[in-house]
């Protein structure tokens, strides 16, 4: 910190207020290196900038930032900035890209950033190469932001929605929560018009109708629990595995079904799939024997899965 600018010191005095709301003047000028009254006098100066700085009295009092005429600016550390850049690159790979709604979003907030932090959170932005994840599937923000708020909000939906073969539905939906599950967007609901807990694709609703009726969500709701459970059922291959374990040593996606116990060192699993071959390799990683005693595709199936690992192993 520059000692004799007294721009960079109110600065840094700002920072602090906003990572430690409710510090006292004692304690702001021991950070600062000044005197408390000297920490007053950059108190004093936020507030002439048009930014609020509130001052609780009492013993556990302090200063802490209000809601006044201005937004007091935001202050990222360098690691914060690199820290924010390097999570949109994880979840959004065109970030670099100007015409991309969060690509520009994020040149924004680099640009008022300060030089130095901008600077090298500019440069991995531009120069990281990623690769982006074929199974990710974006929606549309807009979309996206009004499930959420009806969920927030408790209020019942009418969704135009485009199934995987073309298909076109028009479906009344309580929106229960929005997940992202492996660069996927689902909506978990009731649906009125099924009667029946549904997860719909988000990046497939092409409309969003708001409804007058409100709705109460259950109580044991785990979104993201609930959502895995819902994508085991109703798949056109009913599938039951006895696994030569007890369930204490199993830990499977909850995808592949649900686990029953059968007796001390045997479990059952008991799910659902559209595709055999995908749930035959899952199967194959399982850490303990195993039999499909449901499902003829499946069997078939993790007959070739063998055969296959069999020639790649080579001859005995």
């Amino acid at each position: 910190m520059d000692q004799k600018n007294p721009t960079a010191r109110a600065l840094v005095c700002l920072s602090l207020l906003q990572e430690h709301p409710g510090m006292t003047g004692q304690r702001l000028g021991e950070r600062l290196g000044v005197s408390p009254r000297a920490a007053r006098r950059y108190v004093a100066t936020l507030r002439e900038a048009g930014i609020a700085v509130e001052s609780v009295p009492g013993r556990h009092g302090g200063y802490r930032l209000g809601q006044g005429r201005r937004q007091a600016p935001l202050l990222f550390s360098s690691g914060e900035a690199l820290g924010l850049v390097m999570a949109v690159l994880d979840g959004h790979h065109a970030a670099a890209d100007a015409t991309d709604p969060v690509g520009s979003a994020l040149g924004k907030l680099l640009r008022v950033l300060p030089p130095p932090v901008a600077r090298q959170a500019e440069a991995v932005r531009r120069r990281a190469a990623t690769a982006p994840d074929r199974a990710a599937a974006r929606p549309d923000p807009r979309t996206a932001s009004a499930l959420v708020d009806a969920s927030g909000d408790q209020r019942r939906l009418r969704l135009g929605y485009r199934t995987e073969a073309g298909s076109e539905l028009t479906v009344e939906v309580d929106p229960w929560a929005v997940v992202v599950r492996h660069g996927r967007w689902y909506l978990l609901c009731w649906s009125d018009t099924a009667q029946e807990r549904r997860a719909y694709r988000v990046d497939r609703v092409h409309s969003v109708s708001l409804l007058d009726t409100s709705f109460t969500p259950p109580d044991d709701l785990d979104p993201v629990a609930d959502l895995e459970a819902h994508l085991a059922v109703g798949w056109e291959y009913d599938v039951e595995v006895l696994i030569d374990a007890p369930l204490s040593a199993l830990r499977l996606p909850r995808t592949l079904g649900r686990l029953e116990v059968v007796g001390d060192d045997a479990t059952r699993l008991v799910g659902s799939t559209s595709n055999p071959w995908w749930y035959a390799e899952q199967l194959a990683a399982l850490p303990a024997p195993y039999r499909i005693v449901g499902c003829d595709e499946l069997r078939e199936t993790a007959r070739a899965v063998g055969r296959r690992l069999l020639d790649a192993a080579g001859p005995a």
